[in-house]
């Protein structure tokens, strides 16, 4: 078949495209959990926008408002200006988001990336404590911008840079020493003497759930035993909320199960609920320490993104529901992958709520499954520091139907590299 690979993509687009090398074919429309390409053929979709669509494509709860707002004339690009757009969504944010969770939070509107949203939480965790260091973990991912990439453990990632990535230090995530090192007893031993040589750092930064990192996960009490190791020191927690809330996990924010209250939050990907770019920074009221225009961006006011996060919240987060199917289905996924992990040597699976990952031995076989899903219609990545990670991040508004059927085809795909049957 023609694939993108031997049209204009290959003759004209840089050379820095990288799925589409993975799926050689050419998109064209997409609906719920589905997209079809030219030549007719569908495709489930298990990558959702590498998390940026937990409600779906084209959701209809959120198109109906969307193409409403503009065929009124509403504002498209609003830079940092009070619109009607954007008082809905802080009333919403405040009432659905953040009261019924007991969150005191101010809003800033970042440039609309989750790694503009990493760099304005670290410049300002800088300011408020007037130190430089920042602490994050191995195996992180926070973005591709240069402060955000020194907070990243990937190592291909990180030479991309070109320049020294300075002023962050990276410490061992839960579970990095296989659970035979005490949690951090060397972190609080060079924190607390004053001859370590170590910094006193601005603030640590974390994922609840490691997903670019190979699907990582941090434990309730590891998180809280973080939490309480900043608090008695003064060194301030952000937890980068970009893939892992907006619902990833069951609840709307990653770190709910922990019982922990973050002083800085940072979101993007589904928080603009449709797919469009936008991004928020929370933090604690005293934390507010931003002079106006100090940090900014053309694209802050994404006015058509505010209504669809704001039909988003409104639908999804007024009640529990959806946090309910998604722990339900998260379960299903877990059996499943768990009955392949017992059936193939090689193999074990890790996840919570709807992220989960098919873990391989051998690295070279994670990309193969991947290949074989993508012949019998399934989007899948690969993710973790060797891709050897098989990683799921469905829509979270998809049928009971069809997380079955994308499963199956999952399953097929590990038979077809792992049991050599076709």
């Amino acid at each position: 078949m023609i694939t993108a690979e031997t049209t204009i993509f290959e003759s004209l687009e840089s050379n820095v495209r990288g799925y589409c090398r993975s799926w050689p074919t050419v998109f064209t429309t997409a609906k719920g959990a589905w997209l079809k390409d030219e030549e007719g053929r569908d495709f489930l979709d298990f990558f959702a926008g590498a998390g940026a669509l937990n409600y779906g494509h084209n959701n209809d709860l959120l198109k109906k408002p969307l193409l409403d707002y503009i065929a009124s004339d509403g504002i498209t690009h609003g830079l940092d200006m009070s619109t009607v757009a954007k008082r809905e969504l802080l009333t919403t944010v405040r009432d659905t988001l953040l009261a019924p969770r007991g969150l005191d939070y101010k809003v800033q509107f970042p440039g609309p990336t989750g790694a503009n949203a990493v760099e304005a939480a670290l410049k300002l965790a800088r300011k408020i404590t007037g130190r430089k260091t920042i602490l994050s973990f191995t195996n992180a991912f926070h973005g591709m911008t240069l402060g955000a990439l020194s907070v990243t453990g990937n190592a291909a990632k990180r030479a991309g840079a070109g320049v020294p990535l300075v002023h962050a230090t990276p410490m061992p995530y839960d579970g990095y020493f296989d659970n035979t090192v005490a949690d951090f007893q060397w972190m609080e031993r060079v924190l607390d003497d004053t001859s370590s040589g170590f910094d006193r750092p601005a603030a640590v930064i974390v994922e609840t759930v490691q997903g670019e990192g190979g699907v990582n996960l941090a434990r309730p009490e590891w998180l809280r035993h973080l939490a309480e190791l900043c608090s008695a020191r003064g060194i301030l927690l952000i937890v980068d909320d970009v893939q892992m809330g907006c619902g990833r996990t069951g609840p709307f924010f990653s770190f709910e199960t922990a019982g922990i209250t973050p002083d800085i939050v940072t979101l993007s990907k589904s928080i603009g609920g449709y797919g469009l770019p936008m991004a928020l920074v929370l933090f604690k009221p005293e934390h507010d320490q931003w002079n106006p225009g100090e940090h900014n961006g053309t694209f802050r006011g994404n006015n058509p993104a505010f209504v669809t996060a704001t039909a988003a919240l409104k639908h999804y987060w007024s009640d529990d529901k959806l946090e309910r199917a998604t722990l339900a289905n998260g379960e299903q996924v877990a059996a499943e992958l768990g009955r392949l992990a017992e059936n193939f040597p090689g193999l074990s699976t890790r996840g919570r709520g709807m992220v989960h990952g098919l873990v391989f031995d051998d690295p070279g076989q994670a990309g193969k499954v991947g290949q074989a899903a993508f012949e019998r219609g399934l989007l899948v990545e690969t993710s973790g520091s060797m891709d050897e990670v098989v990683k799921l991040l469905p829509p979270l508004t998809l049928t009971g139907d069809e997380l079955t059927e994308g499963l199956a085809r999952l399953g097929a795909a590990v038979d077809n590299v792992m049991g050599g049957r076709a």
